[in-house]
């Protein structure tokens, strides 16, 4: 009994001294280890800030060639990619049902002018009878009624032919309205181009009752094509026209094209909740290689800075966890850490891809500018500790950011983030181990 006493104690024992030594351990770690920083030397180098976007390409001049009349498709004379030329025939409806209405219509201005015939003789034969009464009359030999019975059967003779005259122009009228629509009957190409589109098939009924039906899709020039962009209002004040444009397509990955932004259209556009506007780029496309509704990958180049010194722009968000509060690179002069940062982020200084950092430093709406100097703080590692140095900044091209002011020298190292930190975490702060206690 005594012996099993003696091992259950000794059991606990060990167990107590188990745990104290693992909570020492776990102190010492917490408490006393120094961070590890990572760094990134200051280089001399090239800015390039960008606005990048996406857009589809168009032919300059679309053409959709529809059907003034209603009918069953009977031949197609064009069909895709075929070259025409203005005033070709590409496509014919049946016209029996058009050539049987002017026949009808043909026929109806010959009755009429039958009927006009027959209203003037006998308007004419109403004129004698009224001269005749009226010689009579004068004679005393029938009465005043008499006569005016005859001049009123005159004046409605002659009423009667203007009547038949009406009608005969009408007649006309519906003639030349057959003829036209049996002329409609031919389809004609509009202009010289090309057919990018065939919407119907021989045999296919097309109504035109509403609205001309789309049969054929002609492209004028498909050497001169144009590129439709969805630029964000944040980016449109950055352009003009006139701007040099590169872009790329899926069809050619590793080629890229050239093209200049010819007009920014004011109507604006709204995509997933964004206002965009259009900005139309004009192409060469001399080798047809690039074909109307491609996708095209946007970029233009609103400012360059050659030769400057540069820094991460995770040196611009890195912030250490003792920085102060209302620390001076903070746009909003205080706020401490977490406000620091959100005002540089709002400030767009640490920005992201398509040259958005830059956004509102600059001055005015137009694009090329130069950005308004803003002062940030960067951390230099110097005898293993962190060193506040004030800049200021100028573009970036969203991974690095250009330094203007000489407090910074090349070959230095600025810090980008701490131990596990990542470096794109906002405001710099680290990924802590968290510990329980179970």
């Amino acid at each position: 009994m005594i012996k099993q006493l003696s091992r259950g104690r000794l059991v606990w024992l060990i167990a107590v001294v188990l745990i104290v030594l693992f909570a020492l351990y776990r102190c010492t770690q917490g408490g006393d280890a120094a961070p590890e920083y990572q760094t990134a030397a200051v280089e001399v180098g090239t800015v390039v800030s960008r606005v990048s976007t996406s857009g589809s390409l168009q032919a300059v001049v679309t053409v959709d060639v529809g059907s003034q009349v209603s009918g069953r498709i009977q031949e197609l004379f064009a069909d895709f990619n075929s070259p025409v030329k203005k005033g070709q025939r590409i496509a014919k409806i049946d016209p029996s049902l058009f050539q049987a209405a002017a026949v009808q219509a043909q026929a109806n201005v010959a009755a009429a002018k039958a009927n006009v015939t027959r209203l003037t003789v006998a308007a004419e034969d109403a004129e004698r009878q009224a001269r005749r009464a009226s010689e009579v009359y004068e004679q005393r030999l029938i009465s005043e009624t008499e006569r005016d019975t005859a001049v009123a059967n005159a004046r409605t003779a002659r009423a009667s032919v203007e009547q038949g005259q009406a009608q005969l122009l009408q007649s006309r009228a519906q003639l030349e309205q057959a003829n036209t629509n049996l002329r409609y009957t031919d389809i004609l190409s509009p202009t010289d181009g090309v057919v990018i589109s065939r919407a119907v098939n021989v045999g296919q009924t097309v109504a035109a009752s509403l609205q001309a039906p789309v049969i054929f899709t002609i492209a004028q020039d498909l050497k001169k094509m144009e590129v439709h962009t969805n630029v964000a209002e944040s980016d449109i004040g950055r352009l003009k026209p006139g701007m040099r444009v590169s872009f790329t397509v899926d069809a050619y990955p590793g080629e890229p094209f050239r093209g200049s932004i010819r007009d920014i259209r004011n109507a604006p556009q709204v995509v997933s909740n964004v206002v965009t506007y259009d900005a139309v780029i004009d192409v060469a496309n001399d080798e047809l290689k690039l074909k109307p509704g491609m996708t095209a990958t946007v970029s233009v180049i609103t400012d360059r800075r050659n030769d400057v010194l540069t820094v991460p722009n995770a040196a611009l968000r890195f912030r250490p966890d003792d920085a102060p509060a209302g620390n001076p690179a903070s746009p909003a002069g205080g706020g401490g850490q977490g406000g620091a940062n959100r005002g540089q982020r709002e400030r767009g200084q640490a920005g992201g891809g398509n040259g958005g950092g830059q956004r509102r430093q600059r001055d005015g709406d137009e694009g090329g500018g130069p950005p308004a100097p803003v002062k940030r703080t960067v951390y230099v590692l110097v005898e293993g500790k962190p060193s506040p140095r004030e800049v200021t900044t100028g573009i970036t091209d969203g991974r690095v950011t250009e330094i203007t002011s000489d407090t910074l020298k090349a070959g230095e190292s600025v810090i980008v983030s701490a131990g596990g930190q990542n470096p794109n975490a906002r405001g710099g702060q680290g990924n802590r181990p968290q510990f329980r206690i179970l």
